[in-house]
């Protein structure tokens, strides 16, 4: 994640947080699924999104929040 999109999420609340957080762990989701059936075209995919989840989680302890 680039550090303008970093940026950009420090500035949204607890809810769009959460909302991204959902999002992200989905697509993880779907591409461990998908990398289990067939390999991906990119592995290292799966490496930027748990960093992505990592981050969303971060922020929202920050916030205070730790219901996630």
């Amino acid at each position: 994640m680039k550090s303008r999109e970093k940026l950009a999420f420090h500035d949204q609340g607890v809810v769009e947080l959460m909302a991204e957080l959902r999002t992200a762990q989905e697509r993880l989701f779907r591409e461990r699924f998908r990398h289990a059936v067939t390999p991906l075209k990119n592995p290292l995919e799966l490496r930027i999104l748990r960093r992505r989840l990592a981050f969303f989680k971060t922020l929202l302890r920050q916030k205070g929040t730790r219901d996630f």
